[in-house]
């Protein structure tokens, strides 16, 4: 089973449906460094409820958050 990521919008966070995606809640979503957009990640198929939202692969993920130009980065601490 692979699994798959998808970014929301902050706006769009009260209707995650939790019992379908690997995250428990809110507190537990990864967010840009704005707070304006928010990450999820499920196995397998697409919840109904993210339905036309683009999905990402690990490797495309990963290419997104590490970017040190982008809105996802973090400077790693020692």
């Amino acid at each position: 089973m692979s699994r798959k990521y998808v970014i929301l919008d902050i706006s769009e966070v009260d209707s995650v449906d939790f019992t379908q995606v690997l995250q428990t809640s809110k507190e537990s979503l990864r967010y840009t460094t704005d707070n304006t957009k928010f990450l999820l990640k499920y196995n397998g198929t697409q919840p109904s409820f993210l339905s036309g939202k683009t999905e990402y692969t690990h490797s495309e993920i990963l290419a997104i958050l590490n970017n040190v130009d982008g809105d996802w980065y973090v400077t790693p601490t020692e």
